[in-house]
């Protein structure tokens, strides 16, 4: 049984949301999070939401507004930190590395192998953690994401389909391996061989039939008014790759929609649904 100490509570949308502290065997360090559990019994389904560069568990969870429609589908909603943090933590001035940009992998270099490990954070640590202490069904889970997070959601719903039933993004970068954000991220974290990077790039892993797992569709968002849309997402890849490997795809091109949480806030409502009826 693991512990957690809720550090904050509020009462939002007919439910109850709170925040967390617990400490991760995977990186060693403290991990935070924000969990809404939807009023009665349970157990609930759980969306797991991914956030992107530079943000914690809080830009999700005070911005979406995503929490009446998990109320009304009877879905928690979880959101982790992007990141281990603290003291001894290693770190880079960049915003696009280190301390807010764990990327959703296992690091494998110095300096960050001690701590960075979020994909292990994530399918391990935090889902038992939520599962021992909340009323949550771990046979339904689903994910999502934005942005950096739309990455992680994509790949590790394609690493761990044994763990997520459903998978969506807003805004994903598709192809890390093919992008700035991606290069900088893989070379520090992974190493100069390109190999290891293709494992965690998920228009690449349904390219070359790598997937673990296929899905009966999944659910892509992204404004055309994007600033990072031709240089660093890259829908396109993904939506190259799912045709030719016949993986379902959903993406929706939103006209006059950036990247911000204001785009995450118009559309998350129907993401939360679009789950829900995964993960009945």
């Amino acid at each position: 049984m693991t512990s957690i100490e809720i550090t904050k509570t509020h009462r939002v949308a007919g439910g109850m949301l709170n925040y967390c502290r617990h400490a991760s065997a995977a990186t060693g360090t403290t991990m935070s999070f924000s969990v809404f559990t939807p009023d009665g019994p349970g157990p609930f389904p759980v969306l797991l939401w991914l956030s992107g560069l530079t943000c914690t568990e809080d830009n999700f969870t005070t911005k979406a507004g995503a929490y009446p429609s998990a109320s009304k589908a009877g879905v928690m909603v979880v959101a982790p930190d992007t990141s281990p943090r603290g003291e001894g933590v290693a770190d880079d001035p960049s915003y696009d590395l280190g301390q807010g940009a764990g990327f959703y992998l296992d690091a494998t270099e110095a300096p960050w192998a001690p701590h960075f490990r979020m994909e292990s954070y994530v399918v391990d640590d935090l889902l038992t953690t939520i599962g021992d202490n909340f009323p949550a069904d771990l046979k339904r889970v689903g994910v999502s994401g934005h942005s950096m997070g739309g990455h992680g959601a994509l790949t590790l719903a394609l690493r761990h389909p044994d763990r997520f039933r459903s998978v969506s993004a807003l805004a994903p970068i598709a192809s890390p391996t093919r992008c700035p954000w991606g290069v900088k991220a893989f070379n520090a974290y992974l190493g100069a061989d390109r190999s290891k990077w293709a494992e965690h790039d998920a228009a690449m892993m349904i390219g070359a039939g790598a997937a673990k797992g296929r899905f009966d569709d999944v659910l892509v968002d992204v404004g055309l008014s994007d600033p990072f849309l031709e240089e660093q997402l890259k829908p396109n890849l993904l939506e190259e790759t799912c045709r030719m490997a016949g993986q379902p795809l959903s993406i929706r091109r939103r006209e006059g929609y950036d990247h911000s949480y204001f785009f995450v806030a118009t559309f998350i409502q129907e993401h939360v649904a679009w789950h829900a009826a995964r993960l009945v």
